[in-house]
């Protein structure tokens, strides 16, 4: 079964930004993006299921206006908030920084993500660089310069660290890109997060 994630946003911008991250992280699930809550729960009654969405992100405004519905939901919410709010309601929910970079926004999902799930991924990574996995498309020096760009290490720091050119750093950038057809340093991140590289923490 596909999970399904809704994000409830008036904000148009902010909830297709935020789908375009939780896409990369997730690329199985099903976002849905809705301007109200109606609208969401009119999905809901089309899809006649008891529970509907794995997750849902809700902007702070629609959740205290429908706190009945998310409190029965409370694992599976998240609260977007762009400013700190002295609402004691949200404090029973996990919450996620609009505001912030995105680099800082995709860590704070990334942990999310972990937490609400006990150990996280199958390949929750340690606290360092774990073994090469046997079925990975990257060679074990492919996945140590992967570990230091999503770090957020340049090039050439790159090149001190593992004592090779700053050129091969290059090709082996390139390398890895294409080979696990990812362009952009968030979609790396969460490759490498989510396949044990790197821990969230790390980034």
């Amino acid at each position: 079964m596909v999970p399904r994630i809704a994000i409830i946003d008036q904000n148009t911008l902010e909830a297709t930004g935020l789908k375009s991250i939780i896409g990369d992280l997730a690329p199985m699930a099903d976002v849905g993006t809705f301007s109200s809550f109606e609208e969401m729960m009119q999905e809901r009654e089309l899809s006649d299921e008891s529970i509907p969405f794995y997750h849902f992100f809700v902007s702070s405004q629609i959740l205290i206006s429908h706190a009945d519905f998310f409190l029965k939901y409370q694992r599976q919410t998240i609260v977007l908030t762009s400013q700190p709010t002295s609402n004691r309601l949200l404090e029973n929910f996990h919450t996620l920084n609009t505001a912030q970079l995105e680099h800082d926004m995709l860590k704070s999902i990334l942990m999310l993500f972990h937490h609400a799930h006990g150990s996280g991924h199958a390949h929750a990574a340690s606290p360092t660089l774990v073994g090469h996995e046997v079925d990975s498309p990257l060679s074990q020096r492919e996945t140590e310069v992967l570990a230091l760009v999503v770090r957020g290490f340049i090039n050439k720091e790159i090149a001190d660290r593992l004592c090779i050119s700053l050129p091969t750093v290059v090709t082996h950038r390139k390398n890895i890109c294409d080979k696990l057809r990812l362009r952009s340093v968030s979609s790396l991140t969460i490759y490498a997060v989510t396949h044990g590289i790197v821990s969230a923490e790390e980034i």
